[in-house]
Formats: C-alpha cells, structure tokens, sequence
C-alpha cells in the first residue's frame, strides 16, 4: 500500500513513530522503474547499495551479475536521490516553520506527495491553501520530475574534450 495507489486499509494516524518511519521509507523508495508509481524506484536504491557495497569491499568499480555498472547510472542514482531528498528535507523543514503539525505528520504528508503514494494522516484538510498547493506541486513534480531529470541526464551526454587534475578530497 505504501508504494503505490494510496490504498489505505489502516488509520494512518493511529501508526506508531516506529511503523510510520518503516512506511515513509516505503514510499520514497517507491516501486519498481517501469511502474506509475512516484518514488526513487527500487531499482536506484539496488544501485546505491551495489556502490555502497563496493565501497564496503574496496571495489574501485561495480560490479553485479557479472557485469559493470556504468558511472553515468550511479551519478543518475546518486543525483536522483539526493535532490529528492533535498526536496523533502527542505519542504518539511518549510512547513514545520509555517504550520503547528509535527515531524512525523509534516514528514509522512510531504514524502506521500513526493513519492505520489495517495496516503496522508488527516492534516491535508487543516493545512492552509498555500500549503496544500505546494503538496499538489510536489505530486505533480513527484510523477513528472524523476521520470524528466533521469531522461534529461540520460540525453545529456557531452564529451569533453580536455580532462582536468585530478583533485583529492578528504572524505570522512
């Protein structure tokens, strides 16, 4: 139920912290990449744990079912993610600053916008029309958007033809 249609069969306001953090991971994992679902879609989460993985084992490319991932899909998974993490970051931020809900409620109704999942614990009603406006943004942006930005870095392919130095940047 989380990660698609917003078929609700509990009471999403009555749910522990516990089981609402479980689904709010849900649904901004979304479902899978050929699905209408909203989300990063499973297969980009599949990608940053095979990077994290390599990492883990010092793998200095990715390798998985004996094949290499390219560089260009793990920047794709990593820019997808990370701009849809700042967008829900930088939302909830903005409505616990300009409404009286909590974390959770702010959290649960921002990313169930974003991942276009349907779900919400009751406040859409008692949000301001400013507010609700943006969370109708967020799901247009939240079926369009990753679908856009994945395909316009997709066909986007620029060769250089110089290369720079090499920089080291201390990580950790």
């Amino acid at each position: 139920m989380p990660r698609s249609g917003g078929f609700n069969v509990t009471d999403t306001g009555a749910m522990n912290d516990s089981t609402l953090l479980l689904t709010i991971m849900m649904m901004f994992v979304g479902n899978g990449s050929a699905g209408t679902a909203g989300g990063i879609k499973v297969a980009t989460l599949a990608v940053l744990f095979l990077v994290l993985w390599s990492e883990v084992r010092a793998h200095d490319r990715v390798h998985v079912y004996g094949r290499r991932l390219p560089s260009d899909i793990i920047r794709q998974a990593l820019s997808l993610t990370f701009l849809s993490m700042t967008v829900v970051a930088v939302t909830t931020v903005f409505f616990l600053h300009t409404t009286a809900f909590t974390f959770m409620e702010t959290l649960f109704e921002v990313v169930s916008a974003v991942g276009v999942v349907g779900l919400s614990m009751g406040i859409t009603p008692d949000l301001p029309p400013w507010a609700q406006l943006l969370l109708v943004v967020l799901m247009i942006a939240g079926r369009i958007g990753p679908v856009t930005f994945v395909t316009a870095i997709a066909f986007r392919e620029r060769k250089r033809r110089y290369d720079l130095a090499e920089g080291r940047t201390m990580i950790g």
